[in-house]
């Protein structure tokens, strides 16, 4: 018998490692999923409150007169004609 320790230690010393990989593991899983809903989180807070995250203006509307994206320079029928 080359090894001394009895199987009582052995099984404690394979606890120890199981127990060690399963907590390291969940630190991961939940140290991600952390990171990630902080991300989105500061995202959405940063479309609803611009002013609070160093923004000017938040989500642009859709109509381009308030916005102030592209407007139109035809009328939309004349798009579909050859």
């Amino acid at each position: 018998m080359n090894n001394p320790a009895g199987a009582f230690v052995q099984g404690a010393e394979a606890y120890g490692r199981f127990v060690e990989v399963f907590i390291d593991g969940h630190w991961w899983v939940v140290g991600d999923a952390l990171e990630n809903i902080g991300k989105t989180t500061k995202r959405l807070g940063a479309n609803a409150y611009p002013h609070l995250y160093g923004g000017s203006a938040g989500l642009k509307g859709s109509s381009p007169k308030f916005s102030g994206y592209a407007t139109p320079s035809k009328e939309v029928k004349s798009r579909f004609q050859d």
